[in-house]
């Protein structure tokens, strides 16, 4: 790849990567993934500011790359048992903080995929809040992004993991 085509794909993913504001919510460091091509579920993650002087919740979410999207959390049931299950009241954002969505934390699911995500891609979802309202992020693949960010939730033992009705044979994101 030349120079200058590697510069413009690198400026291009930068973009991509850049803050999305809308309000008083800004959207940082957000990124997508899943583990494998085959995979049937993924995750997206990112920080949430609150710019404003009231909390805030992020209470939906919604993208077309999947029949089923929705804010997931993981918890700790003991014996090594982690359940991943959704969060349905939502993620409180309070007033002049933050609340990251991380792996092997609160995260974006997205159940059913037909197929994994490809790196430098987008993912175009949703976030609908009880203040700010909605808010539509286009959100960059990095499947290179690695434990650093958390746990590398692609490393999880999924065979132990409560994922409701889901169907899950494969250890994706």
């Amino acid at each position: 790849m030349s120079f200058v085509k590697s510069l413009a794909v690198s400026v291009f993913m930068g973009a991509l990567a850049a803050p999305a504001f809308a309000a008083d919510i800004e959207i940082h460091d957000a990124y997508a993934r899943t583990s494998t091509p085959t995979a049937k579920a993924g995750g997206a993650f990112f920080h949430i500011m609150n710019k404003s002087d009231q909390d805030d919740r992020l209470v939906a979410v919604s993208s077309d790359v999947s029949p089923r999207t929705e804010l997931h959390t993981h918890k700790d049931m003991g014996d090594g048992v982690m359940k991943m299950m959704e969060v349905e009241e939502g993620f409180v954002i309070p007033a002049g903080g933050m609340h990251a969505l991380e792996r092997g934390g609160d995260h974006v699911m997205f159940m059913g995929l037909s197929e994994g995500f490809k790196e430098g891609e987008t993912v175009s979802v949703t976030l609908t809040f009880e203040n700010a309202g909605d808010i539509t992020v286009d959100i960059p693949v990095d499947l290179e992004r690695g434990a650093d960010h958390k746990m590398d939730h692609g490393d999880m033992d999924h065979s132990k993991m409560d994922h409701g009705d889901m169907k899950h044979d494969d250890k994706s994101n």
